[in-house]
């Protein structure tokens, strides 16, 4: 029986307002949060269908794989190097392989694999006896007609590497660590079912990422955060920082005269039969995607914030609710400019190491394609953290200063 029904306090005329200020406040706490529990839950059923309904969504790409052909473990059981030259560092040439396929429909026959070894260490791999490798076994009349030892295998190590991050995530955070893997899986799912076949399919990738990363923001901040005025200030503030960040990443960008090529695996995209696709336009969106988790979590904190002030204070004003906001902004911005800093730059190191170990002026350093896209990434990336500070407080002093009610 709930606390509000009338009859339980003899207030059959009374309405909503004047039966809360009738409450012992442990009551009312207590009410509240069932309320906002029942609310949470209904949210994260919501985003379970939406996860179990993306994981059944075909992204229009899986008739591109071959028909028949199978995937499965082997294990290495011989390595012949005969044909593999060393060139310094550098290994050029064929392993001839013997594999025992562990599962499928062929477990326990023998295959022959070829492993080619082209010179370059980033692609390369190099198979030892007793490796396990992920094998692609290409079939003709039901028969093992080609056998392919694609890669080490590595998908039970990821496995319970996931598994582990689960249970210590939800062991810590218990209910709020549940509501933050589902978003976490939530947002995997959108990435890889909607956004990654929308632009192969050459839809205006800028207008793709925005609606993605907005549609995330909002699932990430309203499933750990509730949907209380806390998530509503701090999804408004990282709204507004990650369209500072895309307007700027297009102001900006013209200047650089950078190509979307720059990046990995890029120009082997154009030729695999999309030479269609506008890679300087990826490229763009993937600066203010890659800076949306740093600007959600800067909104998150100023928003939390000022929802601890408010309600400590609820006759506080509306300047004195930005001040506060500012405050909290200014402490945290600084630290997160620098993770940007350090996301970015670690990817990259090696590629700084060897200008450096070659001598290379700054000036030249910094004229790079590489380089100059990282600093067009940092920096654009910096400016959305900036900016979501005084966005997020602005917005949090309009919302809580409303009416004193910061529920």
């Amino acid at each position: 029986m709930s606390f509000f029904q009338g009859k339980a306090w003899g207030a059959e005329n009374m309405n909503l307002t004047q039966v809360l200020d009738k409450l012992p406040d442990r009551i009312l706490i207590k009410e509240r949060s069932y309320f906002r529990w029942k609310r949470d839950a209904v949210l994260a059923a919501v985003f379970s269908v939406l996860t179990l309904v993306l994981c059944f969504i075909p992204t229009g790409f899986e008739e591109l794989q071959p028909k028949n052909s199978v995937r499965c473990r082997g294990r290495i059981i011989d390595v012949d190097n005969s044909e593999v030259k060393q060139f310094g560092i550098v290994k050029i040439g064929t392993q001839d392989l013997t594999v025992q396929i562990l599962d499928g429909p062929f477990a326990g026959e023998k295959v022959r694999a070829d492993n080619e070894i082209i010179g370059k260490l980033e692609l390369d791999k190099v198979f030892k006896v007793n490796d396990t490798a992920l094998m692609v076994l290409s079939l003709k009349d039901g028969e093992i007609f080609y056998a392919n030892a694609q890669d080490h295998f590595r998908l039970h190590i990821e496995l319970v590497l996931l598994i582990c991050f689960c249970l210590l995530l939800v062991s810590f955070a218990g209910w709020t660590g549940a509501k933050a893997l589902l978003s976490f899986i939530f947002s995997a799912l959108t990435i890889w079912k909607i956004l990654i076949p929308l632009f192969l399919k050459n839809v205006d990738p800028i207008a793709v990422s925005l609606a993605v990363v907005t549609v995330l923001t909002a699932a990430i901040i309203f499933l750990v955060g509730g949907l209380t005025r806390r998530g509503l200030v701090a999804f408004l503030g990282a709204f507004f920082g990650i369209i500072t960040t895309c307007v700027l990443a297009l102001t900006f960008s013209r200047g650089f005269h950078l190509h979307g090529a720059i990046k990995p695996f890029s120009e082997s995209l154009l030729y695999s039969g999309f030479p269609h696709l506008n890679l300087t336009r990826i490229f763009l969106a993937g600066i203010f995607m890659a800076s949306a988790g740093a600007v959600m979590d800067l909104a998150m904190d100023v928003a939390a914030s000022m929802h601890e002030v408010a309600l400590k204070k609820p006759d506080i004003s509306f300047t004195e609710a930005v001040r506060s906001g500012f405050r909290v902004g200014r402490a945290v911005v600084g630290t997160m400019t620098t993770t940007l800093l350090f996301a970015y730059s670690g990817g990259y190191i090696t590629l700084m190491m060897v200008y450096m170990a070659q001598g290379v002026p700054l000036a030249n350093f910094f004229n790079l394609n590489y380089v100059a896209a990282e600093v067009l990434c940092t920096v654009i990336g910096s400016f959305g953290l900036v900016t979501v500070a005084p966005f997020t407080a602005v917005t949090g002093a309009l919302i809580y200063t409303k009416r004193g009610n910061q529920n």
